[in-house]
């Protein structure tokens, strides 16, 4: 179905307008499927994207700023999701030995055993896309790669 039949609009002001729709539309739908996934694990996707950040950095711990540097959403607050895992047992802090200023984070087994059960996620997003070949895919991840490379504008109010 075309995004003006699933939001029910059927004039854009350009294509520019409607390609912004539509993007927030398909994260929206997106989020919506992986959101239920994670649920089950009692997880966020936020969280889940620290543990495979974490996952991925071993044997070597992670400061919270080097994994910020990492997270797919920026804005996250990476302290307060941190500790929300480290109440889950599912990551381990502790002070840098070099500079007690910085804190770090490793996963730990418990982390590593809710990211088995959520090897499959990943293949399971992936199915989501089925209906374009692997050339669209490419394609749309090309462009998209394009519009990361136009300056995002700041959503401070005194822009508009």
């Amino acid at each position: 179905m075309n995004i003006e039949n699933e939001i029910r609009q059927q004039v854009f002001k350009n294509p520019y307008h409607k390609l912004a729709v539509n993007l927030m539309f398909t994260h929206s739908w997106l989020m919506s499927f992986v959101k239920a996934m994670f649920k089950k694990q009692d997880i966020t996707p936020n969280q889940y994207n620290i543990l495979r950040i974490l996952r991925g950095s071993r044997p070597n711990p992670l400061s919270t700023l080097q994994i910020r540097e990492r997270m797919l959403d920026k804005m996250s607050d990476t302290s307060r999701l941190v500790d929300r895992l480290l109440l889950k047992d599912l990551v381990s802090k502790k002070i840098n030995q070099t500079d007690n200023r910085l804190v770090d984070v490793e996963i730990t087994e418990k982390g590593l055993k809710v990211l088995e059960k959520l090897d499959d996620i990943e293949e399971r997003v992936a199915s989501l896309f089925e209906n374009l070949s692997e050339k669209e895919a490419l394609r749309l991840s090309d462009m998209l790669d394009k519009l990361h490379t136009n300056k995002a504008p700041s959503a401070n109010a005194s822009n508009f």
